[in-house]
């Protein structure tokens, strides 16, 4: 028992003057187990910063009006911002038809929810350029801004198929105007002459 007992001290000793006979190494062992402790201590810090562990489930809008949206996500610690609109003639205005993240996503609490919504009234476009195109050109021209109502109506001119106008709602277009993008549009493509028709006739017939 007394042997064990001088062990024992023996060992305190041992350890209680390592300090002064290893200086270097003992403040190494210092500075590791002070680093270890900061770590430890910033890791528990961001966790608590960044509310790790504590998510919310994102309920789905879509389908609802905007101040309906903005009250469910309300409701469940989050917040609502428009991000994007489009057009659709079959929807009410003011709907939701997308949001993001997405319904049943796990974020943090105060997450913004991000939606795209349907505008209030149609998008307008600016009119390029088609003057004198072909007339494939022009139908494309109008159509790549998003119209659907493109309508053809010829006009005597000896340069066939070769467009020289345009019209929204009886007025002529000319570039650098705004019209919606449900706008129905005419261009006004030339006839050709008489010579002209007659060889489109013929080639037809063959």
């Amino acid at each position: 028992m007394e042997k064990n007992k001088d062990k024992i001290i023996t060992s305190a000793k041992s350890w209680s003057g390592f300090p002064k006979k290893y200086p270097v190494l003992w403040n190494i062992i210092l500075v590791v187990l002070a680093a270890f402790v900061l770590i430890w201590i910033m890791l528990s810090m961001l966790d608590l910063w960044t509310l790790h562990g504590d998510e919310d489930v994102v309920p789905s809008v879509r389908g609802m009006n905007y101040n309906q949206a903005e009250n469910i996500l309300g409701k469940a610690g989050m917040t609502a911002e428009i991000t994007d609109s489009i057009f659709e003639s079959t929807i009410a205005p003011g709907t939701v038809v997308d949001q993001n993240p997405k319904s049943n996503s796990k974020v943090k609490p105060g997450r913004t929810v991000y939606l795209t919504i349907v505008a209030f009234s149609p998008k307008l476009v600016t009119v390029p350029e088609f003057i004198n195109a072909s007339l494939r050109q022009g139908i494309s021209i109008f159509e790549g801004l998003g119209l659907k109502k493109v309508d053809i109506v010829k006009v005597p001119s000896e340069y066939k198929d070769l467009v020289l106008g345009a019209r929204y709602n009886g007025l002529p277009l000319q570039a650098g105007m705004k019209i919606p993008t449900t706008a129905s549009v005419i261009i006004e493509v030339g006839a050709g002459t008489d010579e002209d028709n007659e060889t489109e006739r013929n080639s037809d017939d063959i």
